[in-house]
C-alpha cells in the first residue's frame, strides 16, 4: 500500500522585538558573547601559526568547543550552551570565509559591534505570556506567534538603532496552489524599479532620496541615534513595498522569470545611490522564497541587450548605451512596431525564459539572437565562402 505524499514544510525565520526592561541584561550579555568569540578568534590564530608549521589541519568548531568545557564559571550570564554556539558559528564563518581569521568584535566604543547572543534551541523555554532563558525571563511582543510551533536553534540580535530582537526558525507548512496566469517576465531598473512583460510597475520610492533632508539635519546636529532611525525607516519603507509586489506576483503568476541585472558592478558608477535604493536583490530573494513555499517556478536569465532588441522581429534597433537612458519608448526600424522600454526589456526575458535550455547545446531556438552574435555568424559564414572560392 502505497504512503500518502508528505506535504512539504519550509523554515522561515521569525523575529519578535523584546521589551525595553530586558535591555540591560541582553547589552551585558552582548559583552560575554564577545570575550568568547574573540578567544575563539585568537585560539584558532593560535592554532593555525603553529599548525602551520606541522601542515596540520584547523580548529573546527568541535575542538573549539572541547578547549572551552568549564568556561562557564567566569561569565555570570551566559552558560555552556551559548559558548558552544558561539564556537561552531565562529568555525562556520571562517570555513565560508576561507581566512585564518576573522574581524574582532569590539564591545564598547565608537565602532561597538551589534550586539549577538545565541542560544540553542532547547535553552529558550516558555513560562506563560513570557520566554525564558539563562535564568532570565524575557517579554516579546506578538508572543502569540510562537504558540504551538517548534524553534531551532535562535539569537538574540541588536539593530543599529539599538533595538533588540528574538530571532528563532520556525517550521510552517507549504501551502502550495495553482496560479492563474502562466508566466510573466521581470525587468528591474532605476526609473521603475520592477515593470513585467504584462506592463504593471513598481515604481521607484526614493525612500532614501526622500527622507535625505531629515537626515542631513540630524547628522549636522550630531543626532546620530536619530539618524539611525531615518535610516531605519527608509529600510522598512522599502522591504514593504517590496514584499507588496513579490506577494502580488507569486499569487498571479505560476512561472516567474527575472533578470540577471547586478548590484555589484552598478554601485561602482555614479548610479550607485539609486541602486542600492532600490533593493534589487532583496526583490529576487523574496521572489525565490516565496515562489518555493506556493510551487512556483522562479528562474534568472540574461537581460543582455534586452533594451534594444525589439521583441517582435528581432532587431536591434532600439536605445543602447549610457547616452541613451533618457529613451523611454522607441518605434522598431524592423517591423514598425512601437516599445515602452522597459516593458519591451520585460518581453525578451520572458521569451528567454520559455526556451528550454538544450541538452547537447545544438539544437535550434525560437529565441531572438543577440545582434553579436548575429555578427559572428555572418562574419564566420563569409569567412567560410571566401575559403570555398579560393
Amino acid at each position: 500500500m502505497n504512503k500518502p505524499a508528505r506535504a512539504a514544510s519550509f523554515t522561515r525565520t521569525c523575529r519578535l522585538k523584546v521589551k525595553h526592561e530586558a535591555y540591560p541584561w541582553l547589552n551585558a550579555a552582548a559583552v560575554e558573547v564577545n570575550q568568547v568569540f574573540n578567544w575563539a578568534n585568537a585560539t584558532s590564530i593560535d592554532a593555525a601559526d603553529r599548525n602551520r608549521r606541522a601542515n596540520a589541519r584547523f580548529l573546527s568548531g568541535f575542538d573549539l568547543c572541547n578547549l572551552s568545557a568549564g568556561a562557564t564559571e567566569f561569565f555570570a550570564r551566559i552558560g555552556a550552551d551559548t559558548i558552544q554556539r558561539v564556537c561552531t558559528e565562529y568555525a562556520a564563518k571562517r570555513r565560508a570565509a576561507k581566512r585564518v581569521k576573522l574581524r574582532w568584535r569590539v564591545s564598547r566604543g565608537a565602532k561597538r559591534s551589534l550586539g549577538w547572543v545565541p542560544f540553542k534551541a532547547a535553552s529558550l523555554k516558555c513560562k506563560g505570556s513570557s520566554l525564558r532563558f539563562a535564568n532570565k525571563v524575557f517579554r516579546v511582543f506578538e508572543r502569540e506567534r510562537l504558540e504551538g510551533v517548534k524553534w531551532g536553534d535562535g539569537c538574540f540580535a541588536q539593530d543599529a538603532v539599538g533595538d533588540w530582537w528574538l530571532c528563532v526558525p520556525v517550521e510552517i507548512p507549504g501551502a502550495q496552489s495553482t496560479a492563474p496566469r502562466e508566466a510573466v517576465g521581470i525587468d528591474l531598473g532605476l526609473k521603475d524599479i520592477a515593470v513585467t512583460s504584462d506592463g504593471e510597475r513598481l515604481e521607484a520610492g526614493c525612500w532614501t532620496h526622500g527622507l535625505g533632508g531629515k537626515l542631513a539635519n540630524a547628522q549636522r546636529r550630531g543626532h546620530k541615534k536619530h539618524a539611525k532611525r531615518i535610516h531605519r525607516k527608509a529600510a522598512r519603507c522599502r522591504a514593504n513595498a517590496l514584499h507588496k509586489f513579490s506577494r502580488k506576483i507569486v499569487d498571479q503568476y505560476q512561472n516567474i522569470i527575472v533578470g540577471d541585472v547586478s548590484s555589484l558592478k552598478l554601485v561602482k558608477t555614479r548610479m550607485a545611490k539609486s541602486v542600492l535604493d532600490s533593493g534589487w536583490g532583496m526583490l529576487k530573494a523574496q521572489l525565490q522564497y516565496k515562489g518555493k513555499h506556493a510551487g512556483r517556478s522562479v528562474q534568472v536569465v540574461s537581460e543582455r541587450n534586452t533594451t534594444g532588441t525589439c521583441s517582435s522581429c528581432g532587431a536591434f534597433s532600439g536605445p543602447r548605451g549610457v547616452n541613451e537612458l533618457h529613451v523611454r519608448s522607441w518605434i522598431c526600424s524592423g517591423c514598425g512596431d512601437s516599445h515602452d522600454r522597459d516593458v519591451n526589456a520585460a518581453r525578451l526575458i520572458l521569451l528567454r525564459g520559455e526556451v528550454s535550455p538544450s541538452v547537447r547545446g545544438n539544437e535550434s531556438s525560437d529565441s531572438p539572437v543577440p545582434p553579436s552574435r548575429r555578427r559572428k555568424r555572418r562574419r564566420e559564414a563569409g569567412i567560410e565562402t571566401a575559403r570555398a572560392a579560393a
